[in-house]
């Protein structure tokens, strides 16, 4: 592997969230100290997901079958919707083990500085799911930012024909705090103390 290989896997690397180019440096450095044992086996794992995994239709989230294996559930509880920022948001909350019903990812918040307008927000399913009946709340698992914030307004007012209470997550989550950040008992805490929006 020529440096300029070397260069070009520092430099992906250093490209993923959380890892600057120093980061990316050790990352590189551990991964090529043992190709054998931890380089091969990472390409292939990505080389497969990058094949095998999909976006669920039903909720947005990511997996290797679609219906998901949240929305495939029959354990689930269908009348209560989860409405979240990202897969990240979504895989947090399932660590934190407090949510038995299913999700709807919304793929990003209301921006206009990030160009993201009601038109990019994945909202067409859960719109659908209210239309069906037997949905009984939505809850409203947005970080507590400005953005999330206005995003919360804004469902509130599209959800305000449905017949269907709407909660907001409560304790727990810090102003400008995301919640694929933060531990499970912080979400745990939020969620058991949802208040209506």
């Amino acid at each position: 592997m020529g440096g300029t290989d070397i260069e070009r896997l520092i430099a992906l690397l250093a490209r993923l969230p959380g890892l600057g180019p120093r980061s990316a440096r050790r990352a590189a450095l551990a991964l090529l100290r043992q190709p054998q044992a931890r380089m091969l086996p990472l390409a292939q794992a990505m080389e497969q997901a990058a094949r095998a995994v999909k976006t669920c239709g039903g909720c947005g989230n990511l997996d290797t079958r679609d219906p998901c294996g949240i929305c495939a559930d029959p354990a689930r509880d269908r009348g209560l919707v989860c409405v979240v920022e990202t897969v990240g948001d979504l895989w947090a909350l399932e660590r934190a083990g407090v949510h038995r019903g299913v999700y709807q990812v919304l793929g990003g918040t209301l921006s206009a500085l990030a160009g993201l307008g009601p038109d990019d927000l994945n909202v067409g399913p859960l719109l659908a799911r209210l239309e069906q009946g037997g949905v009984r709340e939505v809850i409203l698992a947005l970080g507590a930012t400005v953005e999330g914030a206005t995003t919360s307004h804004w469902l509130q007012d599209r959800l305000a024909r449905f017949d269907v209470p709407v909660s907001r997550v409560g304790q727990g989550v810090p102003m400008g705090g995301a919640l694929d950040v933060l531990d499970d008992g912080t979400l745990a805490a939020a969620l058991l103390a949802r208040r209506p929006a």
